[in-house]
């Protein structure tokens, strides 16, 4: 305990430590004139200021300190195992070319000024599902009228270089396969460029879940979240706090990626779905306030509950 307080002040400053604990700090995040930054080194930290907060006390290091003193954090947490996270650094920073794909060369971009009538069944489709175009122009949704991909709403991946690397292709006219996947592998983040891991992300199953959560939303795109995947590396290296916002009929591959995550010793948390289909259909408001309530899920606490769940 005592070494991670001398982490902390290294990068910090002295705190004032009042009655309860809790260590006062100025807060570097909105560099607020008193300390008003208090971390709970077995609860978590809050700026009563910006609102900034987390589980972790290590968010903190790791974004303003240096190397060796998340090396040293990680360490005195057992949280330290090269042989894995240099793995993981490897994979992740891998020589292996980027994916690059092109869009339809039917696609027509629904972000023009000037649209035509093909246009109109695709934004009312957009719109029954609560898409305006504020969602259209964020997400450079755009749709394809005739081809392959006819009848299609298109939304777009982009990488961190701003290239697309994936899209999902989902139809408005009633095909019988609501969805047709391009010919390119589906391990991406999707819409890296937009992502900002130093802030919590909300993991959703499909794009249109992701669009409805808001910002730092990432659909998976898959039946589950390996710990080889792209986007569960970017996540245990930039030690991201994780919202799961999955589908009541997903619970299975729900349970994997908290398995998966807890392993990591990932910060995260669960959000309520009940009373709704998706995520995709509950209002907004709702969702912040549940995303608010949302309980942190504790290692032990979640094992101890599988157990019991198997021997029941």
């Amino acid at each position: 305990m005592e070494e991670k307080v001398r982490i902390l002040s290294e990068i910090l400053g002295r705190p004032n430590t009042p009655q309860g604990g809790e260590l006062y700090y100025h807060c570097p995040y909105c560099n607020h004139h008193k300390k008003k930054l208090a971390i709970n080194l077995k609860k978590g930290w809050h700026c009563w200021v910006c609102d900034k907060r987390g589980k972790n006390a290590y968010r903190i290091v790791r974004k303003f300190g240096t190397y060796q003193q998340r090396q040293k954090w990680l360490e005195l947490e057992g949280r330290l195992d090269l042989s894995e996270f240099d793995q993981i650094f490897n994979e992740l920073n891998s020589i292996e070319e980027e994916q690059v794909i092109s869009l339809p060369d039917e696609f027509i971009s629904l972000c023009n000024k000037h649209l035509p009538r093909t246009s109109k069944k695709p934004l009312e489709y957009l719109k029954s599902r609560g898409i305006g175009d504020k969602q259209i122009m964020r997400w450079k949704i755009g749709y394809c009228p005739e081809g392959r991909y006819g009848g299609r709403i298109i939304i777009p991946s982009f990488n961190n270089a701003g290239s697309i690397n994936y899209f999902i292709a989902r139809s408005y006219v009633g095909h019988s396969w609501r969805y047709l996947n391009p010919p390119a592998k589906k391990d991406v983040i999707f819409n890296e460029l937009f992502v900002d891991w130093d802030e919590p992300i909300t993991l959703v199953e499909g794009v249109f879940d992701a669009i409805a959560a808001g910002e730092n939303a990432i659909p998976v795109l898959g039946s589950t979240l390996r710990d080889k995947t792209k986007l569960f590396q970017a996540i245990a290296l930039n030690d991201t706090p994780v919202y799961l916002a999955f589908d009541h009929d997903a619970e299975k591959k729900t349970g994997q990626i908290i398995k998966n995550m807890l392993y990591y010793d990932i910060e995260l948390y669960k959000i309520d779905v009940s009373g709704f289909e998706d995520i995709a259909e509950m209002p907004r408001r709702i969702l912040e306030t549940r995303r608010e309530m949302a309980q942190a899920i504790d290692h032990d606490d979640y094992f101890l509950m599988d157990e019991l769940r198997r021997i029941m």
